[in-house]
């Protein structure tokens, strides 16, 4: 099972929470069509600011944006202008009633070690493959600072016309374990397309964090 699916989805509830946390029955799909424009918003704007995820709290009359990012300060801006462009800019993607009262708030959390998120990573590596590096060295030093921010184990996957190939084939490298079936441990994944000049290349990573307890 833990081979089909996102090993955080099979962890939800034990160990991790939902990225959106409401419930809506009357506007349900017109709720989850602003959280997704939302996180498509966000992680495209600050992207240079390491953006990592978007969670997204509603209540009756409110709404409350998390963004975790490994550069915090960027966000912020200086003396929280930052904050309040980022709040203007978000105003066309929520709700009608919060944006006519401004009822919503944008906290910002960072993300204590960058090499132990799995998008953090994957973005990392994508980016490098865009840039024409050698995709073995890539996926190398990739995986070697993750194990060295103290990650039990690291699954790192390439699939697409690696290198300017005319077949597409599939390169992974794995150091340590990750269980993806053991509920307990915390198992973090994401995938990230590269877009180079020759397609795309798929990049997917798999972290070990630990046993959750």
């Amino acid at each position: 099972m833990g081979q089909k699916i996102n090993p955080q989805i099979l962890r939800l509830g034990p160990l991790y929470n939902w990225e959106s946390r409401w419930f809506d029955d009357r506007q349900y799909k017109e709720m989850v069509y602003q959280d997704f424009h939302i996180r498509k918003a966000l992680m495209s704007r600050l992207r240079n600011a390491g953006i990592a995820r978007v969670e997204i709290e509603r209540s009756i009359n409110n709404l409350r944006i998390i963004v975790y990012v490994s550069r915090p300060g960027i966000v912020i801006g200086r003396g929280g202008t930052g904050l309040e462009d980022l709040k203007k800019f978000l105003i066309p993607f929520v709700a009608a009633k919060n944006a006519k009262t401004g009822k919503f708030d944008i906290k910002v959390e960072p993300v204590k070690e960058p090499n132990l998120d799995a998008y953090l990573v994957a973005r990392n590596v994508a980016d490098q493959l865009v840039r024409r590096l050698p995709f073995k060295r890539v996926l190398g030093q990739s995986s070697e600072r993750v194990m060295n921010a103290g990650a039990k184990g690291v699954k790192i996957a390439l699939a697409g016309r690696i290198a300017g190939a005319e077949i597409g084939r599939r390169e992974k490298v794995q150091l340590g374990t990750v269980p993806l079936s053991t509920i307990r441990e915390q198992v973090v994944f994401a995938s990230v397309p590269a877009l180079t000049k020759k397609g795309y290349i798929g990049v997917k990573v798999w972290i070990n964090r630990g046993d959750g307890k």
